[in-house]
């Protein structure tokens, strides 16, 4: 069986070789990078199938290896680990390309959840992507499969994540969704962490269909959402 290949960018050397040495016991094929500058050139090598990167890092941060790893491939999934958890930083983090945000000091037993479930969710829309088509959400165009969503001769390049979002709030459209059923659909746990990156999520899928007074997402306190679409 073909192991599943892991580029890991950290540079504090005793956690590195821990989360090394545990990845490999079960059975990932990991290449461990410790300086920023070299990550591009072992990634086009490597040909890894998901990335794991710290963000502070010596000459390049995990943000801007991030950014130039899905020039070169759109579809790879690519965790964050790091200590920052401002909003800020996880919008950065997102705009940049992240799936998925995991905060120092985690388990591996999270981690490996993590890498799982990313890997999951990729394989899934590899598979489904015949069976999606064009979804019209009032004056925007919605596709699942390509992750994009159209306004006015303009595209949006979704993330998977913001794609798979939308997809879910638009199946459960005019009926409301539980939060921690969302949470745990697309992030495996409904976690603080968690329920903070959905709240970026949301805030960004309101940005992006802000120009249509027809749909809107409506918070239900202490439920969870409803996706109307007039």
């Amino acid at each position: 069986m073909k192991k599943t290949k892991i580029l890991y960018v950290e540079d504090e050397t005793f956690l590195a070789k821990i989360v090394k040495e545990s990845l490999e016991s079960r059975g990932y094929e990991v290449l461990l990078e410790m300086d920023g500058g070299d990550v591009i050139p072992r990634f086009q090598n490597l040909k890894p199938d998901i990335c794991i990167l710290d963000i502070m890092l010596p000459n390049k941060d995990g943000f801007a290896i991030a950014e130039e790893i899905r020039q070169l491939n759109a579809a790879i999934p690519i965790i964050f680990l790091t200590a920052k958890t401002q909003t800020t930083d996880l919008v950065k983090g997102f705009n940049k390309g992240a799936n998925d945000y995991i905060r120092k000091p985690f388990s591996m037993e999270e981690l490996i959840v993590r890498i799982e479930n990313a890997l999951r969710y990729q394989h899934e829309a590899a598979q489904s992507a015949e069976q999606k088509d064009d979804i019209r959400l009032s004056n925007y165009t919605f596709n699942p499969h390509r992750q994009t969503l159209s306004h006015n001769a303009e595209e949006k390049k979704l993330s998977f994540r913001e794609s798979e979002l939308l997809r879910l709030l638009y199946e459960n459209r005019e009926h409301v969704i539980d939060r921690r059923a969302i949470l745990n659909v697309l992030w495996g746990s409904d976690s603080f962490f968690n329920s903070r990156t959905l709240d970026v999520y949301i805030t960004k899928l309101r940005g992006y269909l802000k120009s249509d007074p027809a749909l809107e997402i409506i918070t239900v306190k202490g439920i969870g959402y409803r996706f109307v679409i007039e």
